[in-house]
């Protein structure tokens, strides 16, 4: 027995290892938010910005978690007397749905939809800041400003046609300054341009594909800030290839012992498709008599010596579409 305790002891030791200090305890305080965001859209200040998911010390933050997002005015501005005079914006104005006591999982974004008119000529500076439910709270974030202006108008019809150039968009909205969004059906809107006329021709448009639209009017601000009206209503077209090519030019015709040769300039327009000859004998009406590949020439072998007669050529796209027919020639058979 004695000589077991020993080596027991020895095992327990070497089994148990070293048992340190104890750990300090976890400050469990929410990090700063870095990417507060707020522009106006409207009569609407949107603030959008990422809600914290763990703590400073990388662990999950003390449920449940609360916003305090404020807004307030001040010429000279200091934090401290910021904080104390602005107010506090409720959750009820999150419009995304946001729910921060169930985790950042289920809200990575916060995103909230505030009534503009209080501050119409006035700079609106926005902070927000993390509230554990521990009761320790982050620093604050990034501070935004905002000039709030009369909203912008909101474009109002919207009309898209297509034109051999693209889908040219008119609308109706006093500005100076628009912003055109556009989307596909496999894909989101995307902004495609900005112009200062509210008109715009989408050159960057394919036959068969529906095209959706909208357009928002800008006004410029200081400091590289903007104001944004909402977005006008939906505005969809497919762009379907009604334009026919150009009529064919410099058509020359020539005899030949038992034949009559044609042969005309060659149509530059990508989607052409091929050409179609008209004949008419003597006075007599023009009459289809064939249909060529995009060669610009023809043998007309169904001829007679001793008659006259006129030829014409139309150009045909690859939606079948028809062009005008050149000036006729006549053509004479010794």
């Amino acid at each position: 027995m004695k000589r077991f305790l020993p080596a027991a002891a020895a095992l327990l030791l070497a089994g148990c290892g070293y048992v340190g200090d104890p750990l300090p305890p976890l400050a469990n305080i929410p990090p700063k938010v870095s990417d507060l965001a707020a522009l106006q859209r409207g009569g609407r200040i949107i603030v959008q910005f990422t809600v914290p998911a763990k703590t400073t010390e990388g662990h999950p933050i003390p449920p449940p978690l609360r916003l305090d997002l404020r807004a307030g005015t001040g010429d000279q501005f200091e934090a401290n007397q910021w904080a104390a005079g602005a107010r506090q914006i409720p959750p009820g104005a999150m419009a995304n749905g946001c729910n921060t006591k169930t985790g950042q999982e289920a809200c990575p974004t916060a995103r909230y939809e505030i009534p503009a008119a209080d501050w119409t000529g006035k700079e609106v500076i926005f902070g927000v800041r993390a509230v554990a439910g521990n009761g320790k709270q982050s620093g604050w974030s990034n501070f935004v400003v905002v000039p709030v202006v009369t909203p912008p108008e909101k474009p109002g019809g919207i009309a898209p046609t297509v034109t051999q150039q693209g889908v040219r968009l008119t609308w109706q909205a006093r500005g100076t300054l628009f912003r055109v969004f556009r989307k596909t059906d496999d894909g989101g809107y995307a902004p495609v341009a900005n112009v200062q006329m509210p008109e715009w021709t989408d050159t960057a448009t394919e036959f068969g594909k529906r095209y959706t639209y909208l357009v928002q009017t800008i006004v410029k601000l200081d400091n590289r800030k903007e104001a944004e009206s909402e977005l006008s209503d939906e505005a969809s077209v497919v762009p379907r290839d009604i334009f026919p090519p150009a009529a064919p030019q410099g058509v020359q015709g020539s005899s030949a012992p038992n034949s009559i040769e044609l042969n005309w300039e060659r149509n530059t327009e990508e989607d052409l498709n091929g050409y179609r000859v008209y004949r008419g004998e003597g006075s007599g009406a023009l009459e289809k008599i064939a249909g060529v590949s995009v060669v610009p020439s023809y043998s007309d072998r169904k001829v007679e010596h001793g008659k006259t007669y006129r030829y014409a050529i139309a150009a045909v796209d690859q939606a079948g579409n028809e062009s005008p027919r050149s000036a006729p020639i006549e053509v004479a058979m010794p």
